[in-house]
């Protein structure tokens, strides 16, 4: 805490956010992965003054209101087949607690008393609750906390591994949980083609459930509406935040399934309830803005416009960075990016260098911002972003990289 010095940001219009000096810089991680359609966007802000003149927030217990139960609807006609129910709450970290508590309650309630276990990924991020950390894997992050976490069964996101592990565990585990497609907090790490899908198989081969996290990689990140879409995956429980509200407001949804719904049916004497709530859940003003946040997906095709940006930015990354002596890997799903940089190709920067702080703090004289992932520079710009914009975005990047890497 000593060293930091944060930039005041007063105004924000489009890709761009503005400082208290007036000086411009484009998004390049949507603020902190959430921004979808961009900053001051009118749908957006239409629809929460227009809800401010109804009401700002009413309980979600026992009572519910209509931005709500249309929101609800709409996410679960958005989402893969067969998830029926949405539990709101608050952030990320608290979509997959809830997740976690009920995945455990519902295994518990359907006479699966032995089914106690969580299988999550190495180098998971899952939040920062401490259920969410039981199930996160990166050290830097988890390890002091380990003494207050429940056990948590872990393997490499390999299918040979992931196998090994159901045919350990697969007698005890309540549930998987794992980001699809590719691991953000742990710096961008892709899988294997396949692996989701085949987690889903033996998941269902072992009476398994399956959490999947998008919170990092729902709302068109990986190029598809959720990344679990591009293999042909319906969990048992998906996990939504950040862009959920187009980056506006704090919201999260816990879709689940009938069958999941069906375990907590019952009458008051039976103790079924799931007895879990935020203050928050649900808040109208929220719910109002992700309506309008999904309206703008419809109206402006956004989905459509994405194939032509990722290319983009492959081709520019490969132009700017291809070959660069300090660039180890550079890691892509959609608008998902990952450069990590090493002293050289097959070496890393020593930790004490702090490489990846000081280019992020470089890129502010060239307009940008950006947060590393320790030494992996991550690039996650709003999907509104245009073909120039994410032009100045690479180039701005390469920059800042030449600069520090030059002094070292």
């Amino acid at each position: 805490m000593s060293e930091w010095q944060p930039l005041v940001i007063v105004a924000g219009e489009g890709s761009y956010l503005i400082d208290e000096q007036g000086r411009r810089y484009l998004d390049g991680v949507s603020s902190l992965w959430a921004n979808v359609h961009g900053h001051r966007r009118q749908e957006l802000d239409d629809a929460l003054r227009a809800q401010l003149d109804r009401i700002a927030h009413s309980t979600l217990l026992g009572l519910s209101h209509p931005t709500a139960i249309e929101l609800a609807s709409r996410l679960c006609a958005l989402a893969p087949p067969g998830l029926a129910h949405v539990f709101y709450s608050d952030s990320g970290s608290t979509a997959v607690e809830v997740a976690l508590k009920m995945a455990f309650q519902c295994q518990q309630q359907r006479g699966d008393k032995k089914r106690s276990k969580f299988l999550a990924l190495d180098d998971a991020y899952h939040g920062d609750t401490l259920g969410a950390v039981s199930v996160g894997g990166i050290e830097l992050f988890h390890q002091l906390f380990h003494p207050l976490l429940f056990a948590t069964v872990r393997c490499r996101a390999t299918m040979a591994a992931l196998e090994l592990a159901f045919a350990e565990h697969g007698d005890s585990l309540c549930a998987v949980v794992m980001e699809p497609l590719i691991q953000g907090a742990a710096g961008m790490l892709l899988h294997p083609e396949g692996l989701l899908r085949r987690a889903r198989e033996l998941c269902d081969q072992h009476g398994v459930l399956l959490v999947v996290d998008e919170v990092a990689t729902g709302f068109g990140r990986t190029g598809t509406m959720f990344a679990c879409e591009q293999e042909g995956v319906a969990p048992d429980f998906l996990c939504l935040a950040k862009g959920l509200t187009g980056g506006y407001l704090p919201l999260a949804a816990t879709l689940a399934t009938d069958e999941v719904y069906r375990a907590f049916l019952g009458s008051h004497s039976d103790k079924k309830t799931f007895f879990h709530g935020h203050t928050y859940t649900g808040n109208p003003l929220a719910c109002a803005v992700a309506l309008a946040s999904l309206d703008v997906f419809e109206k402006e095709e956004t989905l459509a416009s994405l194939p032509g940006k990722i290319a983009q930015l492959r081709q520019l990354l490969a132009e700017k960075f291809g070959g660069h002596r300090n660039v180890r890997e550079i890691r892509q799903r959609g608008l998902m990016i990952g450069i990590e940089l090493g002293a050289t190709a097959d070496t890393a920067f020593p930790d004490t260098l702090g490489v990846g702080r000081r280019v992020c703090q470089r890129v502010r004289d060239h307009g940008v911002i950006l947060r590393p992932l320790g030494d992996v520079i991550v690039l996650m710009p709003p999907l509104c972003m245009s073909a120039s914009e994410l032009a100045q975005l690479v180039a701005a990047t390469r920059q800042a990289v030449d600069d520090v890497c030059t002094q070292l």
